[in-house]
């Protein structure tokens, strides 16, 4: 990658709806050679995907919570990541070194419910054990990420 890709990235990564024509003004090229630079950044897999980011209280799901959970040893990671996926008001989940196999980030619209959600992972995802935390506030980290030009 170069400068230009590492702005492209950066500069979308911060607003994924800016179009090619505003980040061309921003990074001095032409629509057309912005829109090739990203077709490319797509096709190499260093950008993913475009997605909107939504106030998840406004969708009924005001509490937030963190789940580290530790999984049975006969489960499989294969198995864990099938069943989360069916599993509705799992945000996202990482897989993690340490004493705990995945932090899980959750949105449910009251205790019962993140209750209720923890039932099924320790019934349906072979979860041995948790450990929850709720989300007082999350920050919206939109600084800069430092990438190098070059690698």
């Amino acid at each position: 990658m170069d400068k230009i890709d590492c702005d492209i990235v950066e500069l979308l990564r911060l607003d994924g709806r800016l179009s090619y024509r505003e980040l061309g003004e921003r990074i001095h090229l032409s629509a057309n050679a912005v829109a090739e630079r990203v077709r490319r950044l797509q096709a190499k897999g260093t950008l993913t995907g475009f997605y909107a980011d939504v106030n998840l209280a406004d969708l009924g799901l005001p509490l937030e919570a963190l789940i580290e959970v530790k999984m049975r040893a006969e489960t499989s990671a294969e198995h864990f990541e099938a069943v989360i996926q069916t599993i509705p008001g799992i945000v996202d989940a990482t897989l993690l070194t340490g004493s705990f196999d995945y932090l899980l980030r959750v949105a449910c619209a009251d205790q019962q419910d993140l209750v209720r959600l923890i039932e099924a992972l320790r019934e349906r995802a072979g979860v041995q054990e948790t450990y929850s935390r709720m989300v007082l506030r999350q920050l919206p980290m939109k600084g800069r990420l430092g990438v190098r030009v070059g690698r």
